[in-house]
């Protein structure tokens, strides 16, 4: 069969700087500092136009809505954690893991793109497990009736699995007067050859674009 090459444009991403990360236990949070939630897991398969399938796979996924440490009205704050897997059956790709964050917003109904929105890379420790665990600090303005993307993982791939643990990300919200809602999202975009060179995006098949999202969550 003759490859179809396809190109796609990247903007690049807003990168901001994060403060001191570390990793937050949440097993050591006291009773009445948190109200914890287990969110249900997710499991989504697609399969391209020339063959290739995208697995994306949720589990051990919870948010903690807390009190902020800015004690202030328009503040608020939630310790999350989960583990974001994607497999490829062949090929490369590039995946992103992150949250939609609203401000008196239904983020329910809202898609990730691949380009935009805040980069905030946090800590990362692969020596205590065969994941790499990402924990640490996010810190951004969300307006009243404003939706902010905020990922916390933007890589490009070749193996066929690429796995991440998120323990005990402290996430506060600044700016929001009203409620607060989050959901979280893993997004891998993967074709033949895949390639970033010269700022394009360049493949020898069919490209796939898929998401998967996980359940809304109050963060105050």
């Amino acid at each position: 069969m003759t490859a179809i090459r396809t190109a796609w444009k990247r903007r690049s991403a807003s990168i901001l700087a994060v403060g001191t990360a570390a990793v937050v236990a949440l097993a050591g949070m006291g009773v009445g500092e948190a109200t914890a939630a287990r969110l249900p897991n997710g499991y989504k398969r697609t399969t391209g136009i020339d063959g290739q399938v995208v697995t994306l796979k949720r589990v051990n996924e919870f948010a903690f809505a807390q009190e902020s440490g800015a004690f202030n009205a328009v503040a608020r704050s939630a310790q999350v954690a989960g583990t974001f897997t994607a497999r490829i059956n062949r090929g490369g790709g590039n995946v992103q893991v992150g949250y939609q964050v609203g401000c008196q917003v239904n983020v329910g109904g809202i898609d990730v793109g691949l380009t935009g929105g805040l980069y905030l890379p946090l800590s990362t420790n692969t020596t205590a497990s065969p994941l790499p665990i990402i924990g640490g600090s996010l810190n951004f303005p969300v307006q009243p009736g404003q939706v902010v993307v905020v990922k916390v993982l933007n890589k490009d791939f070749k193996k066929k699995v690429v796995s991440l643990q998120l323990s005990g990300v402290e996430m506060t919200v600044q700016s929001c007067g009203g409620y607060a809602q989050a959901r979280s999202f893993i997004t891998v975009l993967a074709t033949d050859n895949y390639s970033t060179e010269g700022g394009t995006v360049t493949g020898n098949s069919g490209a796939i674009q898929t998401t998967l999202y996980g359940t809304p969550f109050s963060l105050g």
